[in-house]
Order: structure tokens, then sequence, then C-alpha cells
């Protein structure tokens, strides 16, 4: 019974210390990303224009009025990549 005991006691112990480190893991992961969220801020562009990669005014002009009618004007096109 006395090994049964110790059985159950390390299995509490054991339960418990990977919650906490899983606990910790969480709160550490979350305030990095708020932190890099609140102070990092990328270098502002010179032309507020996505980047287009060679593609008519036209077509992209389409491309984003597509973008727009599928989402329901929350999307945006960031880049458009030719191939």
């Amino acid at each position: 019974m006395d090994s049964l005991n110790q059985a159950l006691g390390l299995l509490l112990i054991g339960m418990i210390t990977v919650f906490i480190v899983l606990w910790l893991v969480t709160v550490i992961g979350t305030s990095v990303i708020e932190l890099s969220n609140r102070f990092y801020h990328p270098k502002a562009k010179d032309n507020d224009a996505p980047p287009t990669g060679g593609v008519d005014k036209e077509k992209m002009a389409v491309i984003v009025a597509a973008v727009n009618v599928l989402t329901n004007g929350k999307g945006v096109v960031d880049s458009v990549e030719k191939k």
C-alpha cells in the first residue's frame, strides 16, 4: 500500500509540474507576442500602393475589385507576383 501511495504522489507532482510549465509557456508566449506587436513598427514604404510584380494597372484593378467583392470589403491585396 505504501508503494501505491508513493506512486500516486509522484503522479500528482508530475501532473502539477506539467501544468505549471505549460501555463508558463502560454503566459510567456502571449507576453512576447503582445510586446512585439506593441513595439515593433515595420519601416514605412515610400509608396502606399501594393507591389504589382509587373502586372498591368488594369489587371491589378480587376484583382483588387474581385478580392473586395469576394471578401465583402475585408480583404486586402498585399502583393501580386507573376510566375
